[in-house]
């Protein structure tokens, strides 16, 4: 956004010098990007006198003068037609750097004369392209600054040009009325009144206007123009000239150069048809599509279907809101013109123009945000400086739809500027600054004006304030002493279950993989889901229509794809939630391991071999283990469908299951295109039971310092009995002596039943005996042991081994 010092002080009544302007641009917001000085280049060039001036020797051309300067007389050299006595000139002496032609003068020698310095043109020193002749000044005293001058005669070369840097979300900064509102607020100065006139139209208007139905509630909620005839377009205004050139805009036309004017004043895009071209009634429609358009810029586009344009009879006359048309557009010769004032949908804007590659700053505006409630005034605006500087006749209002409703309100609360910025402001200079940007105040609640799109909460309240009275006053605050102790823990305690789960895993050597939520409805199936409930609506692919019932089909997916590369042995997990319901709450978090292959690579050192159930087992009691699960568990058959029926089971308390392990069936290996076998582990983590007393430090280590006894025993028991239940039979004799329990050989096959038996078997267990307070003497591990027979006896209908 670019404007001068003037531009800004048309509609900011200030005494602030330019750097108390610039400062206070940064501090709020309005990022200063640079600032152009005119009279800085001019600062080395002084006023002159010719005091005589004569034909040169040996040129036609040629003229020396003698040039009375502050310094004394000169001789100068001077091509110039204009170049005569008694006139004030702008002297540039020897060692002056001139822009105009980039060069640095010394004293040099013009056919054979002897020239100290140059007089310029407007050309020379950049201040038009004027270069018929040298500068003549109408009055200036000898010696006399050139920069001081022009400050006091011709200040619009004088102007400083200001280029600040915009964010999104301040449309209303824009347009150099915005920007010296914010000033003002500050305390800079006092906004000017922007009188609004009436214009009282003398006959209806030719071109009526219509919005198409559809894009009423959207694309273009209101659109209004005039007409006014016997206009004369001409050259704009110097001082109109002035200010657009110092912003880089090039003068068109006095009707081009008003719209560019308001544009960058006012934030209001306006455009201007020629009425006579316009066949019928301006239509505002969604495009067809394959229209094609000649627009101002001299290229031509082809419209696509949805993007708006305005029409008449003959076809597209302008693109909405971001160019107009080269049919309609206005010439030295046009009289009557169409003046248009519109609000156009920011997201319609922006989606056309980057479609179309167009970039304007109209569109820059629009895509912005405009203020919607003055597509009015700033007709009415424009209109007035038609008619003042081109003449004409107004016409009445040509008007469809209505300024679309922005009103919302926002409670002010003063102490939350403490607590959001840090700055204690009292409540009425809260109040004082909100009511200086526009907002209205009514009790405790702020409207904000029509022009502020990005006011959207409270938060945003306690942002203008604390920017209009300067972040830079916010003083630091040390924090107060944190208090001593464990502090509280962040995550629930599911979530560091989770984390657990996963570093536990992986430091068992499994690489951990994250997949889709969703599969496909067969590969759910497998895995008892597939259910109408779990199906997805919108899926992205015919193989993602389901939600996952369990983890194990998409690793299973995940190894199959490994194999098909040539990676046979494989050690996968992930850790994620699997869902056996369509409502809210209806999943649970699983953690899932699966090894296919050897347990070591080819090695003929090493011993190699296929992962099988007691792999996954212990694997499964590792990971239950590191997340608290009891000592003592049952493990049962109950396997799922997709578990091998001989070669799996369930581990939990009673009825609580909490984890599965095995051999998966080799019927889902087969369907999901695995070779096998496979077995794997799932851990329902929030199934494990919590401890009873919560606290985020770990238990205390007890050791004993007294030695250890282990005691071996062998049992003759059924052929059906599981080992399982004489280890938790034996740990059940003592629970305070006895430290473990397990097993250490079985004795099955056609030998052991011909020793003990038909369908009899032999147990072997290794039970170790830890005391606490005092070493066991025989008596005691005696009688300890008697107990370990007597479960185990009864739990297993079996007897001691002779």
């Amino acid at each position: 956004m670019k404007f001068t010092l003037s531009w800004l002080k048309d509609h900011l009544e200030t005494t602030s010098s330019l750097e108390d302007i610039l400062y206070a641009l940064t501090d709020l917001g309005l990022e200063v990007e640079e600032v152009v000085n005119p009279l800085a280049k001019l600062a080395p060039f002084t006023l002159a006198r010719v005091i005589h001036a004569e034909k040169h020797p040996d040129a036609d051309k040629l003229r020396v003068c003698r040039v009375m300067t502050d310094e004394g007389e000169k001789q100068i050299v001077c091509g110039a037609p204009n170049a005569r006595e008694g006139i004030t000139v702008v002297l540039c002496k020897p060692g002056d750097y001139v822009p105009g032609i980039d060069v640095t003068l010394g004293i040099g020698k013009i056919r054979g004369v002897e020239s100290h310095g140059m007089m310029a043109s407007e050309r020379e020193l950049e201040l038009s392209d004027e270069h018929n002749g040298i500068i003549e000044l109408p009055s200036g005293e000898i010696g006399e600054k050139f920069a001081d001058w022009l400050a006091k005669n011709r200040p619009a070369l004088a102007d400083p040009m200001i280029h600040i840097k915009i964010t999104p979300n301040r449309p209303d900064a824009l347009g150099v009325r915005g920007v010296a509102r914010d000033l003002a607020a500050r305390g800079l100065g006092t906004l000017k009144p922007l009188p609004i006139p009436v214009i009282k139209g003398g006959f209806a208007s030719p071109v009526q206007v219509e919005i198409s139905a559809d894009l009423k509630t959207k694309g273009c909620p209101h659109f209004a123009g005039r007409t006014i005839r016997g206009v004369k377009n001409g050259p704009s205004p110097d001082w109109l000239q002035a200010r657009l050139k110092a912003i880089g805009l090039r003068p068109i036309s006095t009707l081009v150069d008003i719209t560019n004017y308001f544009t960058f004043g006012l934030n209001r895009p306006l455009h201007v048809f020629d009425a006579g071209k316009v066949q019928g009634k301006l239509r505002i429609h969604a495009a067809v599509g394959g229209e094609e358009f000649l627009a101002l810029d001299g290229k031509t586009y082809s419209l696509r279907a949805g993007q708006m344009a305005i029409s008449d009879d003959q076809g597209v006359e302008s693109l909405a809101g971001i160019m107009g048309g080269e049919a309609s557009g206005c010439t030295p010769e046009t009289t009557d013109v169409f003046v248009e004032s519109a609000y156009w949908d920011p997201i319609t804007i922006a989606a056309t123009g980057r479609a179309l590659k167009i970039n304007s700053d109209a569109r820059y505006r629009f895509e912005r945000g405009v203020d919607p409630a003055f597509s009015l005034d700033g007709l009415d605006l424009a209109t007035q400086m038609i008619l003042d500087l081109c003449g004409g006749e107004a016409s009445d209002l040509a008007e469809d739809g209505a300024a679309k409703d922005t009103s919302r309100a926002y409670q002010l609360k003063p102490a939350r500027v403490i607590s959001l910025v840090g700055m204690d402001i009292p409540e009425a200079e809260q109040r004082r600054t909100l009511q200086a940007l526009g907002f209205t105040l009514n009790g405790d609640m702020a409207s904000p004006p029509s022009w502020r799109p990005d006011i959207l909460g409270e938060a945003d309240l306690v942002e203008e304030v604390a920017r209009i009275a300067s972040l830079t006053k916010l003083v630091g605050t040390p924090l107060p002493r944190l208090v001593a102790g464990v502090p509280r823990p962040i995550l629930t305690p599911l979530q560091v279950r989770e984390r657990l789960a996963r570093r536990t895993i992986a430091a068992l050597g499994y690489n951990e993989c994250v997949t889709y939520s969703f599969i496909d409805q067969t590969g759910a199936s497998l895995f008892g889901g597939g259910a109408d409930a779990l199906r997805v609506d919108n899926p992205i692919s015919s193989e993602m229509t389901h939600m996952r019932p369990d983890l194990l089909p998409g690793l299973l997916r995940a190894a199959a794809r490994n194999q098909a590369r040539g990676f046979m042995d494989m050690a996968l997990f992930e850790v994620g939630p699997v869902f056996h319901g369509g409502e809210p709450g209806e999943q649970h978090l699983q953690a899932t391991g699966l090894l296919i292959g050897a347990t070591a690579a080819r090695d003929p050192h090493g011993a190699r071999r296929m992962n099988d159930v007691y792999d996954a087992k212990a694997d499964v009691e590792a990971v239950l283990a590191a997340l608290g699960a009891p000592a003592r568990v049952q493990i049962n058959r109950k396997t799922a469908a997709w578990w091998h029926p001989g070669r799996s089971g369930v581990i939990g308390l009673g009825p609580n299951v909490m984890a599965s392990f095995g051999e998966v069936h080799p019927k889902i290996l087969a369907a999901m295109d695995v070779k096998g076998p496979a077995v794997a582990f799932t851990v329902l983590v929030a199934n494990i039971p919590f401890a009873k007393v919560k606290t985020p430090t770990k238990p205390a280590l007890v050791l004993s310092d007294l030695q250890a006894v282990e005691r071996d025993f062998a049992f003759v028991v059924d052929a059906g009995v599981e080992a399982l239940t004489a280890v938790n039979a034996a740990a059940g004799a003592d629970k305070a002596l006895i430290a473990e329990v397990r097993i250490f050989d079985q004795f099955i096959g056609a030998k052991a039943e011909a020793q003990m038996g038909a369908g009899k078997k032999s147990i072997a267990l290794t039970v170790r005996l830890q005391p606490t307070d005092k070493t066991l003497t025989d008596a005691d591990i005696e009688a300890v042991s008697a107990k370990i027979i007597d479960k185990v006896s009864k739990a297993t209908g079996g007897a001691l081994r002779g």
